[in-house]
């Protein structure tokens, strides 16, 4: 029975290497994968999932615009789909949420998303929000503060290092843009 999954996590905790694994493991036994990225994402090359170990697949991308249900539902009809994988799900956007269970409920096709949870001011993404809620099953990808608790939040630092309370929601960045933390020091560095 095919379901939607939301992998979620902070950065760092080997999402995109978690899905280009399952698309690997889709493709050694004879399945088709399909795999999408935010086309925002630019970091390695639009189209591109990246894992920092080195590792790399080519993906369709979506935009707060695209149509995944009509979009899947074309791609499916033109050949076998056996899941879809997502990578930056928390930029989608609730409606994109919702179109990713219908392809799971209509379609029957599962649908694996991965994203943060959280922004660099501890707050909700769309996608991820949506997918809270609509999801079928929730997984956790665990990645580690630098006191060596769990990391569950996301700082956003300046060119010096130093965190940063204000500015967009979204900002594309690497390492040199974020750290993850546990909550203890994220309250810390953005809260107190």
């Amino acid at each position: 029975m095919a379901k939607l999954y939301f992998y979620y996590s902070a950065m760092n905790a080997g999402k995109s290497t978690v899905l280009l694994q399952s698309a690997h493991n889709y493709k050694e036994r004879g399945m088709t994968p399909l795999l999408f990225t935010a086309a925002i994402d630019d970091r390695e090359a639009i189209g591109k999932i990246a894992s920092r170990i080195g590792i790399d697949a080519d993906a369709q991308t979506f935009k707060p615009d695209t149509d995944l249900l009509e979009e899947i539902r074309l791609l499916a009809n033109k050949s076998r789909l056996d899941c879809i994988l997502i990578d930056e799900a928390q930029f989608l956007t609730e409606a994109q949420v919702y179109a990713l269970s219908e392809v799971v409920d209509k379609l029957k096709i599962p649908v694996l998303a991965f994203g943060i949870r959280t922004d660099f001011k501890g707050q909700l993404f769309e996608g991820s929000k949506a997918l809270l809620a609509w999801s079928d099953k929730l997984i956790e990808l665990k990645t580690v503060c630098h006191c060596g608790s769990k990391a569950t939040m996301v700082i956003r630092i300046d060119g010096e290092g130093n965190p940063l309370r204000e500015g967009e929601q979204v900002e594309i960045g690497g390492n040199s843009r974020y750290i993850s933390v546990c909550r203890k020091h994220f309250k810390e560095a953005v809260v107190d």
